[in-house]
């Protein structure tokens, strides 16, 4: 059961976002799904179906509104979106977060109780910020390009347990990166799993990208979802 939907935003735009809830009546948990540098394109849309059959309301907002409609680039060729990769601002990005959050916690079948956040690269730098925005339960990052230099300064405010994955061979994330966000995170004492996948390159949870790694991919989909079901029940 999918379909989009078209928001206002508190900056005077409209985001158009994708939706996907199960098909079961009744109260769900909610999880907003942060696109990758690519856009809301199939595998962003297939993430959000996945949770769906799983028993969340999923919400994909396409962050690229204030630049283009309905874009969605080529995995083999980054320029192509690097103009609206590079026209993101932290202020703007979290005026989006608000105003996805706002429409899954009014609608009338989820549990705003029982919210949370998923994203991949830079994706994941929104699921990031988004944990220091909102009351989500939980928070999930995979590869989340950029954190360690822009965002570490958000995670005293996080609201939820943070998870972030990592790919081991991944050359754009290095592990002094990671090392220092998980240093943030004890020092403000949140609550966090880290994992890193060795044989892992970045990207590897995307099966329509080159870098895809099944072994890793195939064990994270579970641990994420133990991870949901402790935190959003």
């Amino acid at each position: 059961m999918n379909s989009y939907v078209t928001l206002k935003v508190s900056d005077g735009t409209e985001m158009r976002m994708y939706t996907s809830r199960p098909q079961a009546a009744g109260k769900h948990p909610g999880i907003i799904v942060f696109q990758e540098a690519f856009g809301v394109n199939a595998h962003i849309r297939d993430v959000a179906d996945r949770f769906a059959r799983e028993g969340y309301v999923a919400v994909a907002p396409e962050m690229y509104h204030r630049t283009g409609a309905g874009i969605e680039g080529d995995y083999k060729d980054f320029p192509g979106v690097q103009k609206h990769f590079a026209a993101l601002q932290e202020e703007t990005v979290g005026a989006d977060i608000l105003a996805a959050y706002e429409w899954l916690e009014k609608d009338p079948s989820v549990d705003g109780n029982r919210t949370a956040c998923i994203g991949f690269c830079m994706g994941g730098r929104f699921a990031f910020q988004a944990n220091s925005m909102v009351p989500v339960k939980a928070a999930i990052s995979f590869y989340g390009a950029g954190i360690a230099e822009t965002l570490l300064h958000r995670v005293p405010a996080f609201r939820g347990a943070a998870l972030m994955f990592w790919g081991g061979r991944d050359k754009r994330i290095l592990p002094e990166h990671i090392h220092s966000i998980v240093d943030a995170f004890r020092v403000a004492g949140k609550t966090y799993t880290n994992i890193e996948f060795s044989e892992a390159e970045h990207g590897f949870f995307c099966d329509a990208r080159a870098a895809y790694h099944k072994e890793s991919a195939e064990q994270a989909w579970p641990l994420l979802l133990s991870f949901l079901g402790t935190h959003c029940g």
